[in-house]
């Protein structure tokens, strides 16, 4: 085992101990602080609610990283406790981790670390402020939604309900309830922090200028670009498709956005970082005869890190088997399966893994070439390194026992051969349970067929050549 792979190890090493240390911690202050179980099996409580506490009023969220949620806590749970102010937090760390994804639980929940819920206006404001001060400089991602008390404050709010009060939509639908002004039961609508029927903002200066801040810097989406609809929204930032006014002729194009602080990983990237990342890979890429997306442009805005990209026309390789009916036909996954094997050994010769190969991330064009997206998992080769967020579907499943390294190339060959396998069967490859290729598929080209089990081997030495499986599925349909 060379340096390399090594280094690679250890890093994996040190990521799980650091992963069972800090769950660990958080278990110990969860007994101290949080020792009261929620009806929400998410959630631990300093204490029981009771008749007294309020039913709605001005909620307070605090919001953490995993890596700092247990300082966050250790800042801030003294005092609420002295108080006997009511909070709550999430009962694991791995929780937390998929709250702020935006993608396990609703997305108006990234960053809701820490939900105080005060007892009155002026409790709030106080609070607010206490807490502001204790987590002043902290990293944290920021809440959809609610209202930041300051511009550099951790420290955001809402109003809503502080117990379960359901009302039935015009949809027929349960939400939660809030009452009115006037006593009347509403819905406790997430996206809208303060209610219309609430004149007053009690957490802000009441003599404000409205005047625009004097050198305020350019926003390139009210200039160059407008963003007509959203394609995806969660933690680390959200993808948008949009019109590009910045040559002679508008065109479409792709807005990617990576938001600091937001989905954070163990090993501290969070998604400003991972945007930046695949701009570079993509700068590197228009260089090759790789057809990844053309870059267009980088810019910056607040705490958000955006690229513009080629819009591709066409449709993902996941949305062409859905709209299908019966499986492709071998031939037609066999060419592709060839396309696609020339797509990694193309990226891999250029210095990179792709390590995000999967059908989503693979669009069909109309002249039925195959365009690669989405790199901000990628690394160079040389310089491997383990991520905490993968595919599992597509991605080998870690095993010391055949360890060396497998972050470099092996990594997007046992990909590809799980994009292969679901081609042809249509299902997804489960390595804790693997159905054989011939099981699913009948009369499958035997040299095909071996190559697919091969690339998916638990032992990545024994994965051929993305050069040799592309030639193995060619002769295959020939």
């Amino acid at each position: 085992m060379d340096r390399k792979p090594k280094q690679v190890f250890r890093q994996y090493r040190n990521n799980q101990k650091n992963t069972r240390d800090f769950e660990l911690r958080w278990r110990t202050l969860c007994e101290h602080f949080l020792p009261v179980s929620a009806d929400n099996p998410v959630w631990r409580l300093n204490r029981v609610q009771t008749a007294n506490d309020p039913k709605q009023g001005w909620k307070l969220h605090v919001p953490a990283t995993i890596l700092n949620a247990c300082d966050v806590l250790e800042k801030c749970a003294p005092f609420l406790v002295s108080r006997n102010t009511l909070f709550k937090a999430p009962v694991s760390l791995s929780e937390l981790e998929k709250i702020n994804t935006g993608l396990t639980y609703d997305y108006a929940q990234i960053g809701k670390f820490l939900t105080v819920y005060p007892q009155s206006i002026e409790d709030a404001v106080f609070l607010a402020d206490k807490l502001h001060r204790f987590t002043l400089g902290m990293q944290a991602p920021a809440v959809p939604y609610d209202l930041q008390y300051r511009a550099d404050s951790c420290v955001y709010y809402r109003y809503g309900a502080y117990v379960e009060r359901k009302l039935k939509s015009s949809n027929g639908k349960s939400v939660q309830a809030i009452r009115d002004s006037k006593g009347n039961l509403v819905p406790d609508d997430r996206e809208e922090p303060k209610p219309e029927w609430i004149f007053e903002d009690p957490f802000q200066p009441k003599h404000t200028s409205g005047e625009p801040a004097a050198g305020s810097i350019e926003n390139p989406l009210e200039t160059t670009y407008r963003i007509f609809r959203a394609l995806r929204q969660r933690g680390k930032g959200g993808v948008y498709q949009a019109i590009d006014l910045s040559g002679d002729a508008p065109r479409f194009c792709i807005i990617k956005e990576g938001r600091r602080h937001g989905e954070v990983d163990w090993e501290g990237c969070d998604g400003f970082w991972r945007v930046r990342l695949e701009a570079k890979i993509l700068g590197a890429l228009q260089l090759t005869d790789i057809r990844a997306p053309r870059l267009y442009d980088t810019f910056e805005l607040e705490d958000s890190f955006f690229l513009a990209m080629e819009f591709i026309d066409g449709k993902n390789l996941h949305e062409l088997l859905e709209t299908k009916q019966r499986r492709l036909p071998v031939k037609q996954a066999l060419k592709y399966a060839a396309q696609i094997a020339k797509l990694i050994a193309r990226i891999n010769a250029a210095g990179w893994v792709w390590r995000d190969c999967k059908p989503a991330n693979i669009i069909v064009t109309a002249d039925g070439s195959l365009r690669p997206l989405d790199f901000e998992a990628s690394s160079q080769i040389d310089k491997p390194n383990i991520i905490s967020w993968r595919t599992a579907p597509f991605s080998p499943p870690f095993n010391e026992e055949f360890f060396t390294g497998e972050t470099g190339e092996t990594e997007d060959l046992y990909a590809l051969g799980a994009v292969v396998y679901y081609l042809l069967t249509g299902k997804f490859f489960k390595s804790d349970s693997p159905i054989p290729l011939g099981q699913l598929r009948r009369n499958l080209p035997e040299k095909a067929a071996e190559t697919v089990t091969k690339l998916l081997s638990k032992d990545p030495r024994g994965r051929p050549t993305a050069t040799e499986a592309a030639a193995i599925f060619n002769s295959a349909i020939s």
